[in-house]
């Protein structure tokens, strides 16, 4: 049995010899964790991952759902029926576009976004105030009645300033997002408003059919209406977004454009149009995105 031992311990190291008060070390008592470590809270780790409240990481989340190109302003004028192929009646609104120009940019370096200013429409020069007047003016551009803004991917979506868009800026075929302010309906009971049942017809009911009813707790809530909660109010006169509209129709020489179905807002409002995010971008043709002179006749009046 020794010589075993013996020639385990030759194959030993020297220091397994050496009595243990001899050697000068510490010796190192703890748990070994078999997990890997917390990333540190302090920014001070080189292979921390990028911050993602950043507005570079904002940009970065929403590059798959930021048009390649601008939208158009339109006017709601009303709505009418087509016929398919097939002899099937169907409901389309008609949106007129009128005098859509590009007003102005606004790029990432400056504004921290890519986005294009459209304008529609004409207003007098006096009805315009004097910074919005040398607004037009800088840019040489007509006063618009509408402006608004369109955010675009990149600086490919950005326009030439002062390029007309007609109605064949959109295609026949292709899906478009329409937003609007929706009709108001000024104030309206929790009914009409939220779709309350009400209350009984009978079983001792008085005068209180359409009432709203309790509103909160007493005690256990903390004797409070919770924020948020369904009352009666003022409903409508608020922006509504119909997703995935058809295109049926586009009469480029009277500024057309047929959309399938319905649209929120009354006749006569202002009707934002842009590609549908939900589906594939169009493939639009060349000639649509080369710049085209501005044919306003008023555009030198600012």
């Amino acid at each position: 049995m020794a010589s075993k031992i013996c020639q385990k311990s030759s194959h030993l190291p020297l220091t397994f010899l050496i009595p243990r008060f001899c050697l000068q070390f510490a010796p190192r008592r703890g748990i070994k964790s078999i997990s890997k470590p917390r990333p540190n809270r302090f920014n001070r780790d080189p292979n921390l991952p990028l911050l993602e409240s950043t507005t570079a990481a904002a940009l970065e989340r929403k590059r798959f759902t930021i048009p390649l190109r601008t939208g158009a302003l339109g006017t709601k004028k009303g709505m009418t029926a087509m016929y398919d192929p097939d002899g099937r009646r169907f409901p389309c609104t008609v949106v007129q576009m009128d005098r859509v120009q590009v007003v102005a940019h606004k790029t990432r370096e400056r504004n921290g976004y890519f986005a294009v200013q459209v304008g529609s429409g004409w207003k007098h020069p006096s009805n315009v105030t004097r910074p919005l007047l040398g607004h037009f003016a800088e840019h040489k551009v007509s006063p618009k009645r509408h402006l608004v803004e369109f955010r675009v991917k990149d600086e490919t979506g950005l326009l030439d300033i002062g390029k007309t868009i007609g109605a064949s800026w959109f295609l026949e075929g292709q899906y478009v997002d329409a937003r609007a302010n929706s009709r108001g309906m000024g104030f309206a009971g929790g009914m009409k408003r939220h779709g309350f049942s009400g209350q009984p017809a009978s079983h001792g009911t008085s005068l209180t059919h359409r009432a709203m009813g309790s509103a909160g707790q007493s005690q256990g809530g903390g004797s409070r209406v919770y924020p948020g909660k369904k009352m009666a109010g003022r409903m409508g006169g608020h922006q509504v977004t119909t997703q995935n509209v058809k295109v049926v129709k586009v009469d480029d020489e009277k500024g057309l454009v047929v959309l399938h179905g319905s649209i929120p807002g009354p006749d006569g409002c202002s009707v934002k149009l842009s590609d549908a995010v939900k589906k594939p971008w169009p493939k639009v043709p060349n000639h649509l995105l080369a710049a085209q002179p501005a044919t306003d006749p008023v555009s030198d009046t600012a």
